[in-house]
């Protein structure tokens, strides 16, 4: 007899599809699930009534109308049904015999997004913190670096690579914005992989792009900020990215891709591929990049650039940055606030005028909205338009709720 738990049961996957919709009463995970692994099990469909009330009823709800605080943005839904595809095949992108397809469907994502970077290639790693880790790995095969040089405020994967690596790390000082200042670069570069920031976490700033190329490798770190290069309105704001050596990019971000979905582009994809690829007994092709086993994370990003094309795309990250300007007027016409710089990526920051008040705001407004941040001169609130269905009267109200608050 087969095992039925792995064939298809209709009822039941419409069953979980009836719990997400629902999106299940909200349940500490500790409140009815057991404290140790159970000896017999309850069945598939008796565990996705246990599971769902803290799965889904305790989740954040990236796209709720208030959702602006983080990175992480709503997914549309064509990407929960091509990750449900994904989660039934189980394709292993290491050998052709184990991912004919998906293989084709990564080299044809790459294919179809690479030019708008000026990038002639690259491979999909889970998170920037891997693309970042790899394009660095490149720069000291390919261009002998003994040292990585970026701003402070440069993403935490930065040292963590040079760490990994054995290079030397050299973090520089920035501006009262967040970026690299270029009078801080040392003289001599000429064994130096330079990492410039497009997007920093705290507040959106984009490194000085015209410093690519005065280094022996230079390396975008544009996990947030990339994808404006696929907006005609807003690309222009990344020109000279196409310099670069090797560039990082998050779909989990600004492509509104399920974690865990990045890419790291090449200028010269054939040779820095060449410099950290491994062969073994087992493979058919050589192993690119730091993953081994590599799943089809690809399949859910070619449906939604299908789905939408790159108008649809550009017209998403377009009205977040809308979202990001009306909600900057409206700080810049309050005397009560203080806006940080005008939103260059779609992070805007900001603070009461009296910073002693600065917390105590944070926690009048909807959880889901505002985070916080801390710059050279004290905490700063932050709004980072990741959800393009955010409802902006609802933020100017709960806004005035809060300074009523003070």
């Amino acid at each position: 007899m087969p095992d039925l738990d792995f064939i298809l049961d209709r009822d039941a996957l419409a069953h979980a599809v009836e719990l997400m919709v629902g999106g299940g009463s909200c349940a500490e995970p500790s409140a009815s699930l057991p404290v140790s692994l159970p000896e017999t099990g309850i069945g598939g469909r008796a565990a996705l009534d246990l599971l769902a009330p803290s799965v889904l009823g305790g989740a954040s709800r990236l796209g709720d109308a208030g959702a602006m605080a983080h990175m992480d943005p709503p997914t549309p839904w064509i990407t929960w049904a091509t990750t449900l595809w994904n989660a039934s095949l189980n394709q292993n992108l290491l050998h052709p015999a184990t991912a004919p397809v998906a293989r084709d469907v990564e080299k044809r994502v790459i294919g179809w997004l690479a030019p708008y970077f000026g990038m002639d290639g690259g491979h999909m790693v889970p998170g920037s913190t891997i693309a970042n880790l790899t394009a660095l790995w490149a720069a000291r095969e390919r261009a002998r670096v003994e040292e990585v040089v970026y701003a402070e405020t440069a993403h935490l994967s930065v040292s963590k690579a040079a760490h990994l690596l054995g290079l030397r790390a050299r973090p520089l000082p920035c501006d009262r914005e967040g970026a690299l200042r270029s009078d801080a670069l040392p003289a001599d570069l000429g064994r130096s992989a330079l990492v410039l920031t497009a997007g920093t976490t705290s507040t959106g700033a984009v490194d000085d792009l015209s410093l690519i190329g005065c280094a022996a490798w230079t390396h975008v770190d544009a996990a947030w900020a990339g994808p404006l290069r696929l907006s005609r309105v807003y690309a222009p704001g990344l020109a000279g990215l196409e310099r670069a050596d090797s560039i990082a990019i998050s779909a989990h971000k600004w492509l509104f891709q399920p974690k865990e979905s990045a890419l790291v582009l090449f200028r010269d994809a054939t040779l820095a591929h060449e410099a950290i690829s491994f062969g073994g007994a087992y493979l058919a092709t050589p192993n690119v990049g730091v993953l081994g086993s590599h799943g089809a994370v690809a399949v859910p990003l070619l449906a939604t650039l299908l789905a939408w094309g790159r108008e649809g795309l550009a017209a998403r990250i377009e009205r977040c940055m809308a979202i990001a300007g009306e909600l900057a007027m409206l700080i810049a016409d309050d005397d009560r606030l203080e806006l940080l710089l005008p939103p260059r990526t779609g992070v805007v920051v900001w603070r009461p005028t009296n910073i002693e008040k600065t917390e105590s705001l944070h926690a009048a407004l909807p959880p889901e909205s505002t985070s916080i941040t801390t710059l050279a001169d004290g905490k700063w609130l932050r709004n980072v338009v990741a959800n393009p269905n955010v409802d902006m009267a609802g933020v100017a109200t709960a806004l005035t709720h809060g300074l009523r608050s003070l």
